[in-house]
């Protein structure tokens, strides 16, 4: 069992295949036959794999990251091997419970655990001392303090040159940006990474897509024109922002905190969280996977990002329904949702509400194919790690999620979408006025984002309901509400693990 008392199915595992001939590959390996001293223990599996040459290949994985060690020449992470193995061990039947792993299994294991031990306990001390390690071993907070003094100085160059290339955009008129090429805001986006606001680079190179984005383009150019110049100006004015526009703001231009001063300085959320949802995107070069999560104890939702490059899946794999009970500690933000993974408990969470833990998620079921903050006060369903879970999570009426993706925008006014449980509704297809979420309880009615137009699983959620109320997780925008994971009541989620279909961006913190 891994740290959460729950093997993962057999879709998780193959989730993280780099690519389609590692998962064919890997599912070959799939059977006892190959496989000789398997076994898991502890948070790790592992086994030997008998290959061409006389001596097997030593294939170990640490469940807690997840990791690979893999004795063959392979430079796919994770290779055929590990997802052999893990795959075998998902199965339930072919890698069996051990009081402990072999030395050579062991080795790699401790060793990897007391490394991060160590890198979390530097950060710590690092944190506390509030600045960077001179080559003694000393920390310089005044070092720190002069760095960061001069990436103000070029963030505010940044915005200030951002400014006069938009009031040269509005003087020369919108009509005509469609005609200037993608080069041009390129160029402009590249000058605010070297300016260290890599946040205004992305919203940059977003605005340089608007005009081949469809009818209505200069509308929505100028809307995203009009939030970039409030956000320069509120970058400009940070002092005089009440701290929560604060911290959205610095969040949206790119001042973050890394992810290991944050463990080490942060304060710590313990839940049971339960996994909602899950989304795969790739632009060709990276891989990024958001996870969303939700506290069955104290309501909050939450956001976890991890990243591949190409041909390596992000390692961060957590099965949609699954209960995980783990320290989360969020990143600054005017409304908090994008947290960073700490502790991962292995012993059962503090008394409270029974309740157990979700099934695996399964296919939906196949049909025909046509050529607002999700409330942290909102109730959830109490769990237990490693039992049979409630079936499905509780969720909110359109109202209330649109009136909790206000309440978000507020605090945050460059909000995209924000995380949502809707309960009740029931899909609508439709031809020109586009899909819609009804609500039979209270006559409302809530657009699907018109970019999930072409998604093939808006027709699976629609065979999941049955022409009946279903649950549906999603994120709840001013362009609608983007769906991602329904029940039926197992989790069934509405895009695959690849990350294929068109999906919008949403919500990133």
């Amino acid at each position: 069992m891994n740290a959460q008392g729950e093997r993962w199915t057999a879709e998780q595992v193959l989730a993280l295949a780099p690519d389609a001939a590692s998962r064919k590959a890997g599912g070959k390996l799939a059977t006892p036959g190959p496989w000789s001293g398997a076994g898991a223990h502890g948070g790790g599996v592992w086994g030997l794999c008998a290959g061409s040459g006389s001596k097997p290949y030593q294939t170990v994985v640490d469940l807690d990251g997840p990791a690979y060690r893999c004795s063959c020449p392979s430079r796919k992470f994770p290779c055929k091997h590990a997802l052999g193995l893990l795959l075998l061990w998902a199965g339930g039947g072919g890698v069996p419970e051990a009081e402990g792993p072999p030395e050579w299994a062991g080795e790699w294991l401790a060793g990897r655990r007391e490394r991060a031990a160590r890198e979390a306990s530097g950060a710590a001390a690092e944190a506390a001392a509030g600045g960077r390690k001179e080559p003694g071993g000393v920390a310089d907070p005044q070092a720190a303090r002069r760095r960061a003094e001069r990436r103000a100085q070029r963030i505010a160059a940044g915005a200030s040159e951002l400014e006069q290339r938009l009031a040269d955009l509005l003087r020369d008129g919108l009509a005509g940006a469609d005609r200037s090429g993608y080069a041009v805001w390129e160029e402009t986006a590249a000058r605010m990474v070297d300016a260290q606001a890599p946040g205004l680079g992305a919203r940059v190179r977003e605005l340089g897509a608007i005009p081949s984005s469809g009818p209505g383009w200069p509308g929505r150019l100028l809307e995203e024109c009009a939030l970039l110049h409030l956000l320069n100006q509120g970058y400009a004015r940070l002092d005089l922002l009440p701290e929560a526009l604060a911290a959205a703001t610095r969040s949206r231009v790119g001042l973050t905190t890394t992810t290991a001063e944050l463990l080490a300085s942060g304060a710590a959320v313990r839940d049971r969280w339960l996994v909602l949802g899950r989304r795969d995107d790739s632009d060709g070069r990276l891989t990024t996977r958001r996870i969303w999560l939700r506290g069955q104890d104290t309501g909050r939702v939450a956001l976890l990002l991890s990243f591949g490059a190409a041909g390596h899946s992000p390692e961060l794999a957590l099965p949609v329904g699954v209960v995980l009970d783990a320290d989360l500690t969020y990143y600054p933000a005017g409304r908090p949702l994008r947290a960073a993974l700490g502790t991962r408990h292995r012993e059962p969470p503090p008394p409270g509400p029974a309740g157990p833990s979700a099934p695996p998620p399964r296919p939906a079921p196949s049909a025909p194919s046509p050529s607002a903050s999700s409330a942290p006060s909102v109730p959830s369903a109490p769990s237990v790690p490693s039992a049979p879970s409630p079936s499905v999570p509780p969720g909110s009426d359109i109202p209330t999620a649109l009136a909790t993706y206000g309440d978000a925008l507020r605090e945050d006014p460059w909000l995209d979408a924000w995380p949502v449980v809707l309960s009740g509704v029931t899909p609508i297809p439709g031809r020109e006025d586009g899909w819609q979420l009804a609500d039979t309880r209270t006559g409302a009615a809530l657009p699907i984002d018109p970019r999930c137009a072409g998604r093939t699983d808006l027709w699976q959620l629609t065979a999941v309901s049955g022409g009946g109320p279903v649950t549906v997780f999603g994120e709840c925008g001013h362009r609608g509400f983007a769906p991602l994971t329904t029940w039926d009541p197992a989790p069934v989620p509405l895009q695959s693990p690849s990350g294929a279909g068109s999906t919008p961006h949403g919500g990133m913190p």
